[in-house]
């Protein structure tokens, strides 16, 4: 049956890359709820442009069959999260694969064998590439389209992974609000007592004009509010710049918050309108003429649906004082006043109590479950 699969090293040469993102349209050709990733931006994570390689190495892998390309995978070594875990840890990540165990068992045999050359004793993913870009399997959930910057995966992958071995390392939960059932009165409520209760913290809005001077906050809040969290790894001041640029053109005033005391940065919250419904039609290239559907999101005469809260922290000392309650009443407000229907929070760790019961009294259900496996080398 595999007779004729052949798996493929690929550098991350233009050329290479781009063959390696195109497994993915055949993958899920008849996918109605696939939202293929915009090749122009998705390009840059695997170039030297990217500061993740001043610490990581990536190995690329396609499977063909009968000069078919039918799957592809990556692995990933990152010294910065070895170094902060104390491990001996490679991710693998990028996976797509047809529904043929045969294809996934080489592809896997590549990456482990891969993994036992580089000296490391576990395999983790799939991360894309690492903790702080997309990552997780989706294992439940899959009746809807992904959210800006989240994964998806046809159902089948779960088995797929399994059968090499991997067992569940973490769970990564959505959660799905219904913004336009929340009382707007009520959210009003949550923020001004809180301030009320703790006048010592500012909250102040990011602007694209002021995120350059505010990303040396961000900066500062992000890996010190994050830094116990499962799978954590810091990131560099480069790494910071680098995602921001990117994000830059995404950014609505009113949706993204830092939280100060005493002139000192203590928490931050980045929420983004999901573009992703204004992209799916483009199905990854701008060079189409479905980029007319995308026009009235550019110019600001149409919104998404829905919004995604990507991060919500506070420093370690601040915590349970209500600095989150009111970054996300003040987000959520924006959101009704834009027009956001729904919200989406992810991705939150399973075991993250704190935020899991900020959440609920917003409205918050878990819709979605992403896992991260492990298998030792």
């Amino acid at each position: 049956m595999n007779q004729n699969l052949q798996i493929i090293p690929c550098s991350r040469t233009p050329r290479e890359v781009s063959r390696f993102l195109n497994v993915s349209y055949g993958i899920y050709r008849n996918d109605p709820h696939w939202v293929a990733p915009l090749l122009l931006d998705l390009k840059k994570v695997f170039t030297n442009v990217n500061p993740l390689f001043q610490h990581a190495e990536m190995q690329l892998w396609i499977a063909q069959r009968d000069g078919r390309d039918v799957g592809r995978i990556a692995g990933i070594l990152d010294q910065h999260h070895n170094q902060t875990h104390s491990e001996q840890t490679a991710f693998f990540g990028f996976f797509e694969c047809e529904n043929n165990p045969g294809t996934n068992q080489q592809l896997f045999a590549a990456v482990q064998a891969w993994a036992r050359q580089k000296g490391v004793r576990r395999l983790l993913g799939p991360m894309n590439p690492t903790t702080n870009d997309e990552c997780g399997l989706l294992v439940d959930g899959f009746d809807s389209p992904p959210q800006l910057m989240m994964t998806y995966n046809p159902r089948y992958y779960v088995d797929l992974i399994t059968a090499e071995g991997f067992v569940k390392a973490k769970d990564l939960l959505a959660y799905h609000i219904n913004v336009a059932g929340i009382p707007r009165a009520r959210l009003e409520r949550i923020a001004a007592k809180t301030r009320q209760r703790s006048p010592q913290f500012r909250f102040t809005a990011v602007r694209r004009k002021t995120l350059v001077a505010d990303l040396v906050k961000i900066k500062e809040v992000y890996n010190a509010a994050w830094q116990d969290n499962w799978g954590f790894i810091p990131m560099t001041d480069a790494e910071i710049d680098f995602l921001a640029a990117r994000l830059k053109p995404l950014l609505v005033e009113g949706l993204v918050w830092i939280a100060e005391a005493a002139g000192e940065p203590v928490g931050f919250m980045l929420t983004l309108p999901d573009f992703n419904e204004a992209l799916k039609p483009l199905r990854g290239r701008l060079v189409t003429p479905k980029i007319f559907s995308v026009l009235p999101y550019v110019l600001g005469r149409r919104v998404p649906t829905s919004c995604r809260v990507v991060t919500l922290g506070v420093k370690a000392e601040h915590r349970n004082r209500g600095v989150e309650a009111v970054m996300l009443a003040e987000g959520l407000m924006t959101s009704l006043r834009l027009g956001f229907k729904t919200a989406e929070a992810s991705w939150i760790l399973e075991d993250n109590v704190m935020m899991r019961r900020l959440l609920e009294p917003f409205g918050g259900r878990v819709y979605k479950t992403y896992r991260i496996y492990e298998r030792a080398v």
